[in-house]
């Protein structure tokens, strides 16, 4: 006899385990780095259109807020690059078992926020 299925599931509740949690933050970081293209293009365009279009993108991103946005899509992006890396293991079947793949969970957000605060810090 088979286990009854829960009728309602409490998504605040359910506890991944932390290569879950990277499979998630990946799809979320991969989404959020596609959404935000076209502002990415806007501004290189803004910025190499004339010599007054650089001066003011690069007073824009001067300010501490556009600093910390800048910040969290580049954490966005090295997560979602050593996560991609990660997966492509996976792909080939190297890190499958339960302990190497709790290791390179950890490896990818280790690697990710180290690298980040180093360009965090030669970013202020």
């Amino acid at each position: 006899m088979s286990k009854p299925r829960p009728k309602h599931l409490n998504l605040m509740q359910i506890r991944l385990p932390l290569p879950g949690v990277v499979s998630i933050m990946h799809r979320v970081s991969g989404a959020v780095l596609f959404l935000v293209i076209p502002l990415i293009l806007y501004v290189l365009q803004a910025s190499l259109e004339s010599p007054n279009g650089f001066a003011a993108v690069r007073g824009a991103l001067a300010t501490p807020l556009a600093k910390l946005i800048v910040l969290g899509l580049l954490w966005g992006f090295l997560h979602h690059f050593f996560a991609g890396i990660r997966y492509l293991a996976l792909d080939l079947d190297v890190g499958g078992e339960l302990a190497q793949a709790r290791a390179t969970s950890w490896a990818v957000l280790g690697a990710s926020i180290a690298l980040t605060l180093v360009c965090g810090a030669l970013l202020w």
